[in-house]
């Protein structure tokens, strides 16, 4: 049992709004719940909880809350990235998050090497892939590897009640994949330290593309 536990990934959510309700933060503790369902220990960091500082680069004293977000992130095999489409783009809250990983950038391996990552966003409207793409852009510039199968959840406020409980089961079903796929995506990777990345994402893209 002992060695099951050691062997485990720890998948870190990473979003949310600073919303009381927020949809993108439910969705992502929905993603969870399919990454613990395929075994894995997750943890979610809130954006509302952790009430970061604004990244400031001449600053090289991180707040406790930045100390949290910084070492989870760095230790944590894989992640989810959920966030709300404000003005066509992800939130601030998310970006200055995403700021502060700047601080990994001296660390052997820096940034978030090789960590398999999937995206979420919840919009309004029907365009949910323009934050999508964004925090595609952010994976690549902390030398993560963002999975192909997306949710970007259009239409949130249908989507789920005012207490941030989703309506739709097949958005429950696309998030619950997306988690189980972040897992599955990390175990390859953990385990073959000379896997064709590109090749294995294809591969991932081919596997998920009849959920949607």
């Amino acid at each position: 049992m002992a060695d099951a536990m050691r062997n485990r990934l720890t998948i870190v959510g990473l979003g949310g709004s600073m919303a009381k309700v927020s949809r993108s933060r439910a969705a992502l503790v929905t993603a969870l719940e399919g990454a613990a369902a395929a075994g894995a220990t997750t943890e979610l960091l809130d954006i509302r909880a952790l009430d970061l500082p604004m990244y400031n680069p001449d600053d090289n004293q991180p707040t406790e809350a930045a100390v949290t977000l910084i070492e989870s992130c760095y230790a944590a095999d894989a992640m989810l990235w959920s966030s709300p489409m404000y003005q066509g783009t992800i939130s601030g809250a998310l970006k200055n998050a995403l700021d502060w990983l700047h601080l990994l950038g001296d660390r052997d391996p820096p940034f978030l090497h090789d960590k398999v990552i999937g995206l979420i966003s919840a919009a309004g409207g029907t365009q949910g892939l323009q934050a999508i793409n964004t925090m595609e852009f952010a994976v690549r510039a902390l030398r993560g590897w963002a999975v192909p199968y997306v949710v970007p959840v259009a239409g949130a406020m249908r989507a789920f009640d005012t207490d941030g409980r989703i309506r739709e089961p097949s958005i429950g079903l696309q998030l619950k994949t997306l988690g189980g796929e972040v897992v599955r995506a990390a175990k390859k990777f953990a385990s073959d330290g000379s896997l064709d990345r590109q090749g294995e994402c294809d591969r991932a893209a081919e596997q998920v593309a009849t959920v949607a």
